[in-house]
């Protein structure tokens, strides 16, 4: 997809798979593996061989909100590629490229539940509650 000065052209990708695949070039439709959020991010790797993955400081990269995956879908009037919808109240937030429940994030967890989770005593979280539209705290080792 590089143009004459090396440059990523997605009219070159649409172009080729024209010329040599006979597709319409709007069929082609160019995505990144590491936009996610409407966020770019960069992996690198650590001394031991571990894959580190961070938000990158270079945000000109993020393309197209998400990267295109299985089950994705394409928004051509916002530019985005959308996970499936979690849950049929839920909303598209344009800014994160993501899906928000109709009243907002989870609350946080109190210090308290955070240090039982960090002591492996308990599993506490938050799940989606569509019926009462409302978020539930559980404890999943309960």
């Amino acid at each position: 997809m590089l143009n004459a000065d090396g440059v990523e052209d997605e009219a070159v990708g649409q172009q080729y798979l024209e010329t040599h695949n006979n597709w319409p070039a709007q069929m082609w439709i160019q995505t990144s593996y590491n936009t996610n959020g409407n966020k770019y991010y960069t992996t690198t790797t650590d001394s031991e061989g571990n894959v580190i993955r961070s938000e990158s400081t270079d945000q000109s990269k993020a393309l197209r909100g998400n990267y295109a995956g299985i089950g994705y879908t394409w928004d051509e009037d916002d530019q985005i590629f959308w996970p499936k919808k979690p849950h049929a109240s839920w909303v598209k937030h344009n800014e994160s490229a993501s899906w928000k429940s109709p009243i907002g994030d989870a609350p946080a967890l109190t210090a308290e539940q955070t240090s039982q989770n960090e002591a492996n005593t308990h599993e506490w979280g938050y799940v989606w509650n569509e019926s009462g539209q409302s978020w539930d705290l559980i404890d999943s080792k309960a």
